[in-house]
């Protein structure tokens, strides 16, 4: 009697094999990141701004690291840099760069642009978005070829673009240092303005001395009402080691100032004020914070500003959040625990009714 070809029943370490290629996720290894790289051209396609006018430029970004669903993204300014001027080494606003200020908000003045990571919860005070592969575009406005820029320690230094080298700056946005997203790119000074945009800009506002501050407002506009110079912050989001939101109001418009926190233990900006005499911007509180009251100021203004505030310990927070995840993980491991119990029993259960056929068929044949 012929004898058939009967499948060999599953071994114990086919069954392993079986269970953990169903249960256990492929990791796969992310691609490198391309360099990121900025390319910049005015109406007439080069990278130049007008040696009296103000210039539009057209801003194209490429390669830079989107994270989807980060705070933040990046800063697109216009300045001049010098030495290890990157956030991420060391470098310092006011003494290794400087740039245009300008508002935080998605309808300021042009001088600066705030690029978002896709789906970012600030993405609301963005000019543009940054797709998935790290691409984005937008405009930005170089008031002339100088311009004042505030440090972070409150000095007002004039820069001259026909001495230094400018150009346009990026950088992580909202006090989050990012290394991959930190450019510089070299723009030149020479006759960037056509005909038509001569005609229509103002000489005054872009002479050696031109600055954002300067640009003569709506003639006919009523005065803003300032009131008293206030300034407010988040208090939930003041956690050593993250950012903290800020707002002020009641200033001059188009004043350039920074605040500063702890007498110095960390600062930010320069921004520009609106014309409603409100800006609103973020500041990094430092990571070794113990827990206690501190103050934030205003620095740069005439009657300037104050608010004192508690922060909580990064380790104290960090303890509630560890203990808030621990007890979702927990419910979520049970949960995870049944499902691979259930499912390696019926894999089992599966196995046995095949060793059981299988004998049965050995049996017939025999």
């Amino acid at each position: 009697m012929n004898q058939r070809n009967l499948p060999k029943p599953f071994g114990l370490a086919a069954l392993a094999a079986l269970v953990v290629g169903m249960l256990v996720p492929v990791l796969v290894a992310s691609p490198a990141h391309a360099a990121a790289s900025v390319s910049v051209s005015n109406s007439s396609g080069t990278a130049q701004i007008d040696t009296k006018y103000a210039t539009n430029l057209t801003v194209s970004g490429s390669g830079f690291q989107a994270i989807k669903g980060g705070h933040g993204g990046a800063y697109v300014w216009f300045g001049t840099v010098d030495g290890n001027w990157r956030p991420s080494q060391g470098g310092v606003s006011g003494k290794n760069y400087l740039y245009v200020p300008d508002s935080e908000s998605a309808n300021n003045e042009g001088f600066q642009r705030f690029v978002a990571f896709p789906g970012s919860d600030t993405a609301s005070s963005a000019a543009a978005t940054m797709s998935e592969n790290g691409s984005w575009r937008t405009t930005i406005t170089v008031p002339g070829p100088t311009f004042k820029a505030v440090g972070r320690n409150g000095a007002v230094t004039t820069v001259d673009c026909r001495k230094v080298q400018c150009g346009v700056i990026t950088v992580g946005a909202h006090g989050v240092k990012n290394a991959h997203n930190e450019t510089f790119t070299p723009v030149s000074v020479g006759t960037a303005s056509t005909p038509q945009e001569q005609a229509t800009t103002d000489p005054q506002s872009t002479t050696q001395d031109a600055a954002p501050d300067a640009t003569p407002r709506d003639a006919g506009a009523e005065p803003v009402k300032l009131g008293k110079p206030k300034l407010e912050v988040d208090r939930s989001s003041a956690v050593a080691g993250r950012v903290l939101s800020f707002s002020v109001a009641g200033i001059a418009p188009k004043q350039q100032l920074s605040v500063v926190f702890d007498d110095g233990r960390a600062a930010a900006g320069p921004f520009l004020v609106g014309d409603d005499g409100r800006l609103a911007g973020v500041i990094t509180l430092p990571a070794d914070l113990p827990a206690g009251t501190y103050e934030l100021r205003v620095f740069g203004v005439d009657k300037p500003p104050s608010v004192k505030f508690a922060v909580r310990a990064a380790d104290e927070v960090s303890a509630a959040e560890s203990q808030a995840t621990s007890s979702a993980t927990s419910s979520e491991t049970d949960t995870w625990g049944m499902v691979f119990v259930g499912v390696a029993g019926a894999l089992l259960l599966v196995a046995l009714l095949r060793l059981v056929l299988m004998a049965r068929g050995r049996r017939h044949a025999a």
